[in-house]
């Protein structure tokens, strides 16, 4: 699950500038999202392949893309986040906020070969749900304040399934 520093920094949002108090009470891009924990779905047996981020106007986006149907996350605003093994793992995350990202879906496929390169830095790292008897992976991101978020499901390419989470600019 090789997740590189410069992602985890790619989501740390810059502070607002120039910002009037009359905008400030108005939500941002028409942003109400909210910043409250959210979950969905159930663990997939669809193995995790790859993590992609993009800048948009009004918020910042990480994907999670699955060789698979997948629906299941578990997405919040933390103080730490551990590694399957108890080990906290935002030691070296940038931002004044910590969001823990939760996919339900392995790293290896079912017999056992790595999907997604795996190198357990300070921000993503392997679960193991011993109720379920399932991995997962796990993810910190910083951002620069506790922001809004929405968390969501795409089909596609093809057979392959996304979960998506987006990290609003502003209030």
């Amino acid at each position: 699950m090789a997740l590189s520093l410069p992602l985890a920094a790619a989501l740390v949002v810059p502070a607002a500038a120039g910002a009037s108090a009359g905008a400030a009470s108005a939500p941002y891009c028409g942003i109400t999202w909210g910043s409250l924990a959210k979950s969905s779905g159930t663990y997939s047996s669809a193995p995790l392949i790859a993590t992609r981020t993009g800048k948009h106007a009004c918020f910042d986006r990480l994907v999670f893309e699955i060789n698979g149907p997948a629906d299941g996350y578990r997405v919040g605003y933390t103080s730490e986040v551990y590694a399957g093994h108890g080990q906290p793992m935002s030691a070296r995350t940038a931002g004044g906020a910590l969001i823990g990202i939760e996919v339900l879906a392995p790293d290896v496929d079912q017999v056992a070969h790595q999907t997604y390169p795996y190198a357990e830095f300070d921000h993503v790292a392997n679960g193991y749900d011993h109720a379920a008897g399932r991995n997962y992976s796990i993810f910190v991101v910083g951002t620069r304040a506790r922001l809004p978020s929405r968390v969501f499901v795409l089909a596609g390419p093809g057979s392959h399934s996304r979960i998506v989470l987006d990290v609003a600019h502003h209030w």
